[in-house]
């Protein structure tokens, strides 16, 4: 054993000293695996940066634990022809189905409905083009997507009463109230006056749209100014997270009942959640990630071609000290050994340097980007599995040719 072991470690020797002393030659070697590697990290940190940012923009838009029902929920796979039936079947949503839900959802901490249209605000002669109007209840603020930053956000009264009150975002802030405290003071929508109570905490963009270019008005408000006759959204947060798929089963039910639906007709209204939002997104990422990175995987192929062409070349530059060692009781597994190994180390090097170029640059996109980039274990696992696989395999024929050398016929034609 002592023997084994101390041969192990002579071979390992021989290998690092041939592989430093042809440094530039072996760096060459090394740039196809680097790239590869880097390659294969930086796309699956991207992939899993983009999942996780849409995720967390969803679950920041929506709220944890939450749930939309609506008249249509046309959200992954629906084709033209479903989407007909449900333009056709789907019933609109009424604040009589919001209480409805609201008695027979035990799980729900809060049910809530809105309306949604885009308009410009004016103060002045200042004026907020393009802003997003929200009629909602006044519990809206419970669900948790955001919070009042100023001021206050209008109460159930002032919903019933149809009080001509707002929140406002704080972009809207900036745009009509550029030098002063917007509470109290008065802004026109549809050129009826609202008087701001409260000012929303500042939410930034969420896919490009931005968050805090918007205004909450009551329900019944926005239904005085622009009308009553469009469907609800209604949206509710379960009471905690081990009961959030009951809650979506109890809204379900609840519903089908209400709407008088057979056991074999279709849902006549939609429903999704976070959840299921989230369960496509990790779907379409593993589709990318099913096409982009075997093409990534390209490249340490090449890295590996390379590597057995440096690994003959150097078969052929050694003739002679093959035949040499195979003289003094080298075995055909010893000198196999030590050329696999010599290969593996190249590529296995090559894996780690590229893995560090890896972090290198998904520190930079990140911090240039502000794109979140997340390295995993399993990108990690597979490009140097990858790399150390190419490599011996890509030793493997040098390997074989180098110890089916005869010894005599070496040592001739290495002199």
């Amino acid at each position: 054993m002592k023997l084994r072991t101390s041969l192990l470690g002579e071979i390992i020797q021989m290998a690092l000293r041939s592989i430093w002393a042809h440094k530039l030659r072996t760096f060459l070697t090394l740039l196809g695996i680097i790239i590869g590697v880097a390659s294969v990290v930086i796309v699956g940190a991207g992939l899993k940066g983009a999942q996780s940012f849409v995720t967390t923009s969803i679950s920041k838009a929506l709220g944890s634990n939450s749930f939309i029902l609506a008249k249509f929920a046309r959200f992954g796979n629906v084709s033209d022809e479903d989407w007909d039936r449900m333009r056709k079947r789907n019933q609109d949503l009424t604040m009589e189905d919001m209480e409805w839900v609201r008695r027979q959802c035990t799980d729900c901490a809060e049910v809530t409905a809105e309306l949604n249209s885009t308009h410009t605000v004016y103060r002045g002669n200042r004026e907020a083009l393009f802003s997003s109007v929200r009629g909602a209840t006044a519990n809206t603020i419970f669900l948790g997507n955001f919070e009042v930053q100023e001021g206050r956000f209008f109460s159930q009264g002032e919903g019933r009463s149809s009080a001509l009150v707002c929140v406002i975002g704080t972009e809207i802030q900036d745009e009509l109230f550029p030098a002063s405290d917007p509470v109290g003071q008065t802004i026109k929508l549809a050129n009826e006056p609202l008087r701001v109570v409260g000012v929303l905490e500042r939410l930034g963009s969420n896919f490009g749209q931005s968050q805090d270019r918007v205004v909450y008005i009551p329900l019944q408000t926005y239904r005085k100014i622009f009308g009553g006759r469009r469907s609800l959204v209604i949206r509710g947060k379960a009471v905690s997270r081990e009961r959030f798929e009951s809650s979506l089963d109890q809204v379900r039910v609840a519903m089908r009942i209400r709407h008088k639906l057979k056991p074999n007709e279709d849902d006549d209204f939609g429903l999704i959640s976070t959840d299921q939002i989230n369960n496509v997104v990790e779907q379409f990422a593993a589709i990318v990630a099913g096409v982009v990175v075997p093409i990534t995987l390209i490249s340490l192929v090449v890295g590996g071609i390379v590597i057995m062409n440096i690994m003959l070349v150097s078969v052929t530059e050694r003739t002679f000290e093959i035949g040499l060692r195979k003289a003094l009781g080298a075995r055909q597994r010893d000198i196999r050994f030590q050329f696999l190994l010599e290969s593996f180390i190249v590529a296995a090097l090559g894996g780690l340097i590229g893995l560090g170029l890896a972090s290198l640059l998904a520190a930079a996109v990140e911090a240039a980007a502000e794109f979140p980039m997340e390295i995993s274990a399993g990108y990690i696992v597979l490009a140097i599995a990858v790399s150390g696989g190419i490599g011996i395999v890509s030793g493997l024929y040098p390997a074989v040719k180098a110890a089916r050398l005869d010894p005599v016929i070496a040592m001739t034609e290495g002199k």
